[in-house]
């Protein structure tokens, strides 16, 4: 059975995901600097999928496998290793 987000929502300094199972989940907004330099109406415009979920506007996608393996935005390492 695949596990995918209900629901969204911010603090200060986290983001938390609501799953399917009943989970809630929660993982640092330093992990996803896209989202930490996002404006309140720019996070609220989330997609949420079968499998993650999705900020247009942002160029920001976040797999539920990723969240709950630990797992932070790849993306900021693999281009300090490009560079």
């Amino acid at each position: 059975m695949i596990t995918s987000p209900k629901a969204v929502r911010f603090d200060e300094d986290t983001l938390w995901v609501s799953l399917s199972d009943g989970r809630t989940i929660a993982a640092p907004l330093a992990w996803f600097p896209r989202l930490m330099e996002a404006t309140p109406v720019q996070l609220a415009q989330v997609e949420l999928s079968k499998g993650g979920l999705h900020w247009d506007a942002l160029d920001e996608d976040i797999s539920i496998a990723g969240l709950l393996a630990g797992q932070p935005d790849l993306s900021r390492h693999s281009k300090q290793l490009t560079v």
